[in-house]
């Protein structure tokens, strides 16, 4: 069985989803997802220019060779652009493997430890009250855990994932239109001292089933992380994400000692040197990777398994940025993995996406379900593929008030 020919596509329904396509002498296809969030062309260009013409001849079955040459055989290694481009390509491989097998891909993983995920949304509203609706309107829904962003008494502009009205906090969406990016304004004097007690009424409101998550979004400190990590201990959050940029993983053990909330790290990880040690040295409790980012199923397993061996449980990226076919490879890795934790979900079934990536995955109540359809249980309709072009955007940026760049 060989690799006969592979294509690339940039576009979606308000997205720029990269879509591989690998097509084989059998005429059994796969597909995988590459896109990287407003850095889109990148990977389509190293996927188009230099892997692609690299993998025709090679067996699609050997999934894990195809992977070891695409990591081990460049000579400057990882980096999301790289990355990204092999995590779509080992996710159509994987999705050739399943249709093969005649398989959904947790079969091959070694079955379900789970017939559903627990997925969380997202709430958030302009302030309290309005995150207070918000959360009620996902409640309603059927989902037991939200993660909760609400804008700040004093600070000059919304914070992240806020909308600047009211009454905008259902299915709200991050701008991220236009290539100049869009500035945030941040200061931690007013959240720290605003949002534990946000929390804690969140929490009086909702009582203690609900399953509350929240997000720092890497602006604070490691004294600073580990300081409000102590005061919303009583609020007894699912977790905590990105308190403090990661970069500097010691410092992480400077909450791990003043705090015992959980700790969620990793979507911006795109390997497992990223994570190894924060895993093994238990200074997180869920790791965050997502398959696109960090190279695709293949080293995506490895870290799950990892994890499991230290306490640490999935709680896999779910942001726009991915595709269905990258939420679809994570679903099925959630329904094997001993570890899972929980899922993000932000709402991709749009009549026009499900057009684009038909599927029968299903979300009901706050919990995913894989189908049973061989590999991914995901296809393209190129004809629908049609209707998108490319086009280009930016992440926000943020300074702090007086004007200095800081961690977005």
């Amino acid at each position: 069985m060989k690799i006969t020919d592979a294509r690339v596509f940039v576009g979606g329904p308000k997205k720029n989803y990269v879509t591989l396509k690998i097509m084989t002498d059998q005429g059994v296809y796969g597909l995988g997802d590459a896109t990287l969030n407003n850095r889109e062309t990148l990977p389509a260009a190293y996927l188009r220019d230099y892997l692609i013409p690299a993998l025709i001849g090679m067996d699609p079955r050997n999934s894990e060779d195809i992977w070891q040459f695409l990591y081990r055989g460049a000579y400057f290694r990882g980096g999301p652009i790289a990355m990204a481009a092999y995590g779509a390509i080992d996710m159509a491989l994987w999705d050739i493997k399943g249709k093969l097998a005649n398989m959904p891909l947790y079969q091959l993983f070694g079955g379900k430890s789970r017939e559903g995920a627990m997925v969380y949304a997202h709430a958030t509203g302009a302030d309290l009250p309005d995150l207070m609706d918000s959360i009620s309107h996902y409640v309603e829904q059927g989902y037991k855990a939200v993660r909760v962003q609400c804008g700040i008494p004093g600070m000059p502009s919304a914070s992240y994932a806020v909308p600047e009205e009211k009454g905008e906090g259902k299915h709200y969406i991050t701008d991220f239109s236009g290539v100049r990016p869009k500035v945030e304004t941040w200061d931690t004097g007013p959240y720290m001292r605003y949002m534990p007690g946000a929390l804690a009424e969140i929490r009086a409101r909702f009582g203690p089933e609900l399953h509350i998550l929240h997000d720092v979004h890497h602006r604070l400190t490691p004294r600073e992380a580990a300081e409000f990590a102590k005061a919303v201990e009583p609020v007894g959050l699912y977790w905590l994400e990105d308190p403090t940029p990661a970069e500097d993983q010691e410092a992480l053990k400077l909450i791990r000692q003043h705090s015992t909330t959980p700790i969620a790290i990793g979507e911006v990880f795109n390997s497992a040197w990223q994570c190894n040690k924060l895993i093994e040295q238990e200074l997180i409790d869920y790791i965050r990777v997502a398959v696109t980012y960090a190279g695709g199923i293949t080293p995506v397993k490895r870290i799950v398994d990892l994890a499991g061996m230290h306490h640490v449980k999935t709680g896999f990226h779910g942001a726009p940025s991915h595709s269905p076919l990258c939420m679809a490879a994570q679903a099925h890795i959630n329904a094997w993995a001993p570890n899972f934790g929980i899922q993000e979900y932000l709402v991709l079934g749009t009549p026009e996406c499900d057009a684009l990536f038909p599927s029968e995955h299903r979300m009901e109540n706050g919990m995913v379900y894989v189908s049973d359809a061989p590999g991914l249980g995901v296809d393209f309709d190129e004809a629908e593929a049609k209707k998108y072009s490319f086009s280009p955007g930016s992440h926000p940026v943020v300074r702090l008030t007086d004007g200095t760049l800081w961690n977005y």
